[in-house]
């Protein structure tokens, strides 16, 4: 059984930083690309940044480049998004998301975790 687990949000002020984990079991991590995606009140789901299986590649959104930064560690089956200069913006559920390409997408989503951004 495939479990995605996010852990590391909460409230904090503007200015300030988190970082999420995200911890996948049941699959080979080292083979799934990484991504964490968020969603705000009466928004749609976004894109936040993503990962390579083997690190070599990361993409973010515009709005939070130069603030977050996506990483892994394959050895412990758990990616990260450190997340600096947070703003009210910012506030949302952020998910994870595991995915692998063998012919058809396989992906697998956790349960979110809540960041609030707010003084």
């Amino acid at each position: 059984q495939v479990h995605v687990v996010e852990s590391g949000g909460g409230l904090v002020q503007p200015g300030g930083s988190l970082r999420l984990s995200c911890e996948v079991s049941g699959v080979t991590f080292s083979r799934y690309r990484i991504s964490w995606y968020r969603q705000a009140p009466g928004k749609e789901r976004e894109l936040v940044a993503g990962i390579t299986t083997v690190a070599d590649r990361t993409v973010y959104a515009d709005s939070v480049k130069g603030r977050f930064t996506i990483s892994r560690d394959n050895a412990k089956n758990t990616a990260y998004l450190q997340m600096n200069s947070l703003k009210p913006e910012d506030t949302a559920v952020y998910y994870c998301n595991a995915v692998l390409f063998m012919g058809s997408y396989v992906d697998y989503w956790g349960q979110g975790t809540q960041v609030t951004v707010s003084s």
